[in-house]
């Protein structure tokens, strides 16, 4: 995980089920928890939400997809009603100490330290090997650490060894170069399933970050560095390139929507998609914008970087664009492969569809 400072958690990442079905009701009931999954990772948060609602109709106490409406809330910025069902998790479920950890890093978004220090211990204790939790608990240990030293500092201005250590935290939270450090780093997928015959037990999740006072994270709370393309630009002594071969001007246009995006810049973002952009879920573009505007344009920090960048040219008026997107909000990272397909328009280059995965 990396740092940056304590934000509001969201979305996880590839939540990964590995399910065993010994019969056909098995297998439909993996099967619909694996739909319901794709959606939430293409950020369809109502139909997931929708769908992991049917899926606990037929298994209310199912951990999996208990643990899978707990993120799909968090991603829906409901923190209180995510609280809830990670802390109803920890109950049925003690000896699981990723819903622990979930909630770890919902109450360090809000402040609430002490309970997510407790949470993090309770996590440890039942999983005493569980690297995450450690390293999470550090990372509070180290936030409210910083808090004591800033309230010394209050009291007594002339403090140079507080404020000597309060320069390490903030310089260990800094979002300006890449941290090892997170606030709290939340978990996307059980570790452990659940005690059911069917289950077997699922492949390590990915981790996700929040992060620290100094700078919200995985990364999030002074500054979020803006995305940057990876992929060099093409050299400028070159023979002479044709226009539909010049690189630099379609990965301009991705660092300049992956910016609008770090930036909360919802117009700016929205103005680097055609006319023509056809919807991941095909859902009319006055709903898609509506969802985006609602996920972009909220009170937190963002950090879109773009990585490894690679063009490919179509023609003269399309590219295809596939690079690493690096994603930071609140408490979670989120690292995957997208492809953009370019089309270009008058002097610019627009997103016409985008895809998440090979």
């Amino acid at each position: 995980m990396t740092p940056r400072n304590i934000a509001a958690l969201v979305s996880a990442i590839a939540v990964v089920f590995a399910l065993g079905a010994p019969c056909a009701s098995a297998q439909n009931d993996a099967a619909q928890l694996q739909e319901v999954n794709q959606l939430f990772k293409q950020g369809q948060l109502d139909k997931a939400l929708e769908g992991v609602n049917a899926y606990l109709v037929k298994q209310p106490k199912e951990a999996r997809g208990r643990f899978l409406k707990g993120l799909i809330l968090t991603e829906q910025n409901k923190p209180a009603e995510a609280i809830k069902i990670f802390t109803a998790l920890t109950e049925d479920y003690p000896e699981l100490p990723e819903p622990y950890n979930n909630l770890a890093v919902l109450y360090a978004a809000q402040g609430q330290y002490d309970k997510a220090r407790n949470a993090l211990e309770m996590a440890i204790r039942t999983h005493p090997s569980y690297a995450t939790a450690h390293e999470n608990l550090g990372d509070i240990y180290a936030k409210m650490a910083s808090q004591a030293y800033d309230k010394a500092l209050q009291i007594d201005r002339g403090n140079a060894t507080a404020q000597t250590k309060l320069n390490l935290i903030k310089e260990l939270f800094s979002s300006e170069r890449p941290a090892k450090v997170a606030v709290a780093k939340a978990e996307p997928a059980l570790k452990t399933p659940p005690p059911a015959p069917a289950a077997k037990t699922p492949a390590p999740a990915a981790k996700a970050p929040v992060s620290t006072a100094a700078a919200p994270t995985p990364a999030p709370a002074a500054t979020v560095p803006a995305a940057t393309a990876a992929a060099k630009p093409a050299p400028a002594e070159r023979a002479k390139p044709a226009p539909t071969e010049n690189a630099d001007e379609v990965l301009q246009s991705v660092k300049a929507w992956a910016n609008a995006w770090s930036a909360n810049d919802v117009p700016g973002y929205l103005a680097h998609y055609a006319p023509t952009f056809k919807t991941p879920g095909g859902e009319p573009r006055s709903k898609w914008e509506a969802q985006r505007k609602a996920r972009i344009a909220k009170p937190r920090k963002i950090q879109v970087v773009i990585e490894a960048a690679k063009v490919k040219f179509n023609d003269k008026d399309r590219a295809t664009v596939t690079f690493r997107q690096h994603y930071r909000s609140g408490g979670l990272k989120a690292s995957s492969t997208k492809t953009l397909e370019m089309v270009k328009a008058g002097n610019h280059w627009l997103i016409q569809k985008e895809q998440v995965g090979s």
